[in-house]
């Protein structure tokens, strides 16, 4: 939950809600059926592979080399445009918010901090920190939310104060600055709604699982498990713990536009860019407000550290994933001999370049989406990802499909996909009182909707073209899908084997203990200074990893607990309904 709960979640969620109410708490809830397949139906299938990477999955499952580099690109892209500028641009912003800091010197700050152990100490460091963290975050996030919940008098105070939060500032002859009427509902109009219910069931889902089932930043914490047990059980705990953030998130959001409706629910452009910077609404600040304004002292300090923990986990999962997918994928590919101390070094300086791509994004980020940062994200992912999620649902279930219709199913929804973002960036949404001038693509189809519409039309190009082509043999589809997971048959890979650094040019490389200081504290500062800086042997399809065999005990367990998890989720979609 970590690599997924940064800082971009506690002011996007938090932002969306104060804006329009629990109904995007739906998309935290939505998350745990989809971990629920992540650990019963993904993970399995990676495991039998024996993958490290997604990108490394579908080279295996179609062969060819233009699939895996294209994922990999487009991950990388993805993560810049979505992930990666928007923890900086929230992180930064609470900081300013709460400490009164420039902007880009709070940036700075706390890129130093995240690239001090992310360079120094990979995934590792990652995932022992991750543990800690997630503690914090939880605990100062449930502190906020009683204190913020005693302010206004619990649910039924909040309620009140909510539906009448209106700034004193508004625009004649409008009424974009009240409280939606639908602000206490999940399911919401599927054609009038801000958050359309089938969007939110079905769309959703679409986005979900990119995000949770075959995004390397997720699904390489599932592959680190000892088990398949163990992989479920992060599933199970996860679904759990992302039922809480409409709690301790989403709903302190909405009470702080209660509390501070002349800051957070600002309508006149003027207003809006003496409060916040942004004269397109300041619903962003909406949970460093209440930060700023409620918590003691000694308890403000704990949130300002839950939320520097938050920007760090999520920022050095990415940053580690981004690193391995950049190395693995595409610069070990085109220097197949270079070594692991190269191949550690350019990973590093990897890091810095997306940094700086990202940063050059945020002041497009603080104008999108009417200054919702979580719709921001939203959408993006929902203009790219629906293809990826397309190629491995029919990679895992459809054995038909092959490298031809997969790749042609991938150029189709990225040229749609573009198309509708170019549009999206182009025509912004007016501000309030202003006439709509957007084409009808963007004004009237939601992006959930296009979600949806842009996974059946890559499925259907997939389907066709690859029942136009030649279907891939037998043997070479072995514990590649779900249907042959189990399968004892021997593999013929349709690529090579995995890329490793050149043992000669490992064991003969020159100035092995160098004497300069400077190439020392260099080499110190990447990690590379211990003694296993040579290659490293592949991973064969008989470790411990790659084996589905549970503890008959341990696997109930799992179940017992994925149907409860299941059981309360439906309860909490029906009673918000």
């Amino acid at each position: 939950m970590s690599s997924n709960v940064g800082s971009g979640l506690f002011i996007g969620l938090a932002g969306t809600g104060a804006a329009g109410g629990i109904a995007v708490g739906g998309f935290e809830w939505n998350a745990a059926w989809v971990l629920l397949a992540l650990g019963w139906i993904f993970i399995p299938v990676y495991i039998s592979a024996s993958v490290v990477t997604m990108p490394e999955y579908l080279g295996k499952r179609f062969g060819g080399q233009r699939i895996r580099i294209y994922m990999s690109v487009l991950s990388l892209i993805l993560y810049i445009f979505t992930k990666i500028s928007s923890d900086i641009f929230s992180g930064a912003l609470f900081i300013q918010v709460s400490m009164g800091w420039d902007i880009y010197l709070s940036t700075v700050i706390l890129l130093l901090v995240t690239a001090a152990y992310t360079v120094a100490g990979g995934l590792a460091a990652v995932i022992y920190t991750d543990a800690l963290q997630t503690v914090i975050m939880v605990g100062g996030a449930f502190a906020l939310m009683f204190i913020a919940f005693d302010k206004v008098g619990w649910y039924e105070g909040l309620v009140d104060l909510y539906m009448s939060a209106v700034p004193s500032v508004t625009v004649a002859n409008t009424t974009c600055h009240l409280p939606r009427s639908d602000a206490f509902r999940m399911f919401r109009n599927p054609v009038t709604g801000d958050i359309p219910w089938p969007g939110l069931v079905f769309g959703l889902t679409v986005l979900s699982t990119w995000v949770w089932c075959t995004d390397q930043v997720i699904v390489q914490r599932s592959l680190s498990a000892k088990s398949l047990s163990h992989a479920k059980a992060g599933s199970v705990l996860g679904g759990y713990l992302k039922l809480l953030p409409m709690f301790f998130i989403v709903m302190p959001g909405m009470i702080s536009r209660a509390l501070f409706p002349d800051e957070i629910g600002c309508v006149d452009p003027v207003v809006c860019q003496s409060v916040c910077g942004a004269s397109v609404g300041c619903s962003n600040i909406a949970y460093p407000k209440l930060v700023v304004e409620l918590m003691p002292a000694g308890l403000r300090g704990l949130m300002i550290a839950v939320m520097l923990a938050a920007l760090m986990s999520s920022l050095t999962s990415i940053f580690n994933s981004s690193s391995t997918l950049f190395t693995l994928d595409l610069y070990h590919r085109a220097r197949p001999k270079a070594t692991e101390m190269e191949l550690m070094i350019v990973g590093r300086v990897f890091i810095l370049v997306l940094v700086c791509v990202s940063i050059l994004w945020i002041p497009v980020i603080q104008t999108a989406n009417s200054g919702l940062l979580f719709d921001y994200i939203q959408s993006v992912t929902s203009f790219l990802a629906p293809p990826i999620t397309a190629v491995f649902l029919m990679a895992i279930f459809w054995p038909r499909a092959n490298e031809q219709g997969a790749f042609w199913g991938l150029m189709g929804g990225l040229v749609v996909g573009l198309i509708r973002m170019v549009l999206e960036f182009s025509y912004m949404a007016p501000s309030c009182g202003q006439p709509d001038h957007r084409p009808a693509i963007v004004a009237d189809v939601h992006y959930l909707y296009f979600a949806l519409i842009l996974l059946a039309l890559t499925c259907l190009v997939i389907a066709a073209v690859s029942l136009a082509t030649a279907p891939i043999p037998k043997e070479h589809l072995h514990r590649l899908t779900w249907w042959s997971r189990y399968s004892q048959e021997p593999r013929l890979d349709l690529t090579g084997p995995p890329l490793t650094p050149d043992p000669v040019d490992s064991d003969h490389e020159p100035d092995r203990s160098p004497h300069s200081w400077w190439r020392r504290a260099a080499l110190r500062l990447c990690g590379l200074t211990g003694p296993n800086t040579g290659s490293v042997p592949p991973v064969t399809e008989t470790n411990e990893l790659n084996s589905l065999q549970e503890d008959p005990f341990w696997r109930n367990v799992c179940n017992i607990n994925a149907l409860l998890l299941l059981t309360v989720n439906v309860f909490l979609w029906g009673y918000m309904a």
